[in-house]
């Protein structure tokens, strides 16, 4: 068919940009196939075969997210290469709390007009997020659509589908009085309260992303981009060889909306909140943002990207399993009963 000038290009939408961009991206792409992965990159769906999982009682679980508004920070870096691992973390991080391994991932990339070179080092992100979390990505989708983004405008969205034996999943009901509450470090923020943050590094403090902070030790961009740890490794290492009653991610709603999502009825999490190390992030924003120490546990991770309700007699040994696999643990609390005419579960002193 002869070629003719394309009023869809007129439009804003340059299809030959987006099949050029499949094609630069698949050997990045097809670096994270694991086992089970049967299609490349093209075509209308992907294909994995979940076959060769030992499980007894097989279960999907799947869950979807994005990185906020931490993506108008990569915009004020140009810097777009560790935002895609941000968002396989938000993804992967909520799976595994169930006891379940993340098997493949897919991400949904829009924009006002298709930048082959942001657009190349977001999925190089992506596929580096998925090899930290032992999953394959496996397919995705570009979208132009001029009007509806500004010019330089991108937003993310990821979605993952793990696997787990029904018997074995993690769900809080173990969760009992007397368990001790384990602390996984955080890389820094994380993806969530970017909304606050950018208010006030930006706004009330009027700080550059090239600023240097002596607290932070490098600029408040790169403090503001670190990437968002991935637990999924040591946490399936860890699970291997002991239980763990109930797992929480902790992201927006930090401390106070996520630690109740597994706590059974009569069970409050009591919090020591000089347990482990603040990050200088987080000391800053609260004193120079002047944001409240209820609203702080309320918005951020305050340093804690993970917990852990393990039963007290393991307390040590998990420890040190935690240690072994790369991670920095604090023993942060213990679950106690709910105080009588009481309806806070979660007590942070």
């Amino acid at each position: 068919m002869t070629q003719t000038p394309s009023k869809y290009t007129e439009a804003g939408v340059d299809i030959d940009k987006g099949n050029h961009f499949v094609s630069r991206i698949k050997d990045i792409v097809s670096s994270t196939h694991r086992r089970g992965v049967l299609t490349d990159i093209g075509g209308f769906a992907g294909l994995f075969a979940i076959g060769n999982e030992d499980l007894k009682n097989p279960v999907l679980l799947a869950a979807t997210d994005g990185v906020g508004t931490k993506l108008s920070v990569a915009k004020l870096c140009n810097k777009h290469d560790t935002i895609g691992i941000d968002l396989v973390a938000m993804c992967v991080n909520d799976v595994i709390v169930s006891g379940a391994k993340p098997l493949f991932f897919l991400d949904y990339f829009a924009c006002s007009a298709l930048d082959l070179e942001v657009a190349t080092d977001v999925v190089r992100g992506i596929a580096e997020g998925c090899k930290q979390a032992q999953c394959s990505l496996i397919g995705g989708e570009t979208a132009e659509m001029p009007g509806l983004y500004q010019t330089e405008d991108y937003d993310l969205a990821g979605f993952v589908v793990g696997i787990g034996d029904r018997n074995a999943l993690i769900d809080g009901s173990d969760v009992r009085v007397g368990d001790k509450i384990i602390g996984l470090a955080s890389s820094g923020i994380h993806s969530n309260g970017y909304s606050l943050v950018r208010k006030i590094f930006f706004e009330e403090l009027g700080k550059k992303v090239d600023d240097f902070i002596e607290s932070f030790g490098c600029t408040v961009g790169e403090e503001l981009l670190r990437p968002t740890r991935i637990y999924v490794e040591s946490l399936t290492n860890v699970m291997r060889r002991f239980k763990i009653h109930g797992l929480v991610h902790i992201t927006g709603g930090g401390f106070i909306d996520n630690i109740p999502r597994i706590l059974p009825s009569g069970c409050a999490a009591h919090i020591k909140k000089e347990s482990w190390p603040l990050l200088p992030i987080f000391s800053f924003l609260q004193n120079e943002g002047g944001v409240s120490e209820a609203e702080m546990y309320r918005t951020f991770n305050m340093g804690i990207g993970m917990m852990a309700v393990v039963p007290d007699e393991n307390i040590e040994d998990l420890m040190h399993q935690f240690e072994a696999n790369g991670e920095k643990p604090y023993l942060i609390g213990e679950i106690k009963s709910l105080t009588a005419g009481s309806e806070e579960q979660v007590v942070i002193a």
